[in-house]
């Protein structure tokens, strides 16, 4: 599970993705249930066209009486996406979106004590996350509240994502189920955003190791 990344400003965003930031002001640092920006199909046109939206990073399901949930949802399993009440709909009706990230922690635990590692791109590129979006709206009230989820992927089979976070000593170590972030490449990011859903989970993989430079958060990385 990913629960801390690095935003980049607007004119990051603009110039790696060419969409043009709407609102221009989100938190750099992002937490769970913090502001964030994340990039969606415009809703108000009929071209395929990109647009940028505020929100908060935690998805809030249609059937929500309130935006302020007891329980997280801030990472959805790709896995369960198709099942899971929080997220099916979003993902049935194609609600897809790009998280842009400097960087993204995860807790490494080898040494038998949490030391958070920070994941950029090796190529000096963004990295662009797959994830869902929702707009929930007060049936009473009228408030809207745009939010997020970031999609996870099991990682038990990966060389450098599998040695993050806590082990389960009650499991065997190619079953703990430890999860990685999806990225997708800047080339396939009309396919994620406006492809069918067969074609965007094609592009639901592990990034290959050499595509990180990860390190301890501490070493300045």
């Amino acid at each position: 599970m990913c629960t801390r990344y690095l935003a980049p400003d607007a004119a990051a965003i603009e110039r790696y993705w060419q969409v043009v930031a709407r609102h221009p002001r989100w938190c750099a640092e992002v937490f769970p249930r913090a502001q964030g920006v994340f990039i969606r199909p415009a809703r108000d046109l009929t071209e395929a066209r990109r647009e940028q939206v505020v929100g908060q990073w935690g998805l809030v399901p249609g059937f929500a009486k309130t935006p302020k949930l007891s329980y997280s949802t801030y990472n959805a399993r790709f896995e369960e996406l198709a099942q899971k009440a929080s997220y099916k709909d979003s993902w049935a009706k194609g609600r897809r979106c790009i998280i842009p990230a400097l960087s993204f922690d995860e807790p490494n635990w080898e040494s038998g004590r949490n030391v958070w590692w920070r994941f950029r791109r090796a190529d000096g590129g963004l990295w662009g996350l797959a994830g869902l979006w929702n707009t929930w709206v007060d049936r009473t009230t009228g408030e809207v509240v745009e939010s997020y989820t970031m999609l996870t992927l099991n990682a038990d089979a990966c060389p450098l994502m599998s040695r993050m976070h806590k082990p389960d000593p009650q499991l065997p170590p190619d079953r703990q189920d430890k999860r990685s972030v999806v990225p997708i490449e800047l080339e396939d990011v009309d396919q994620w955003l406006f492809g069918t859903a067969r074609d965007a989970a094609a592009l639901v993989r592990l990034a290959p190791d050499d595509r990180f430079d990860a390190r301890p958060a501490s070493s300045g990385g």
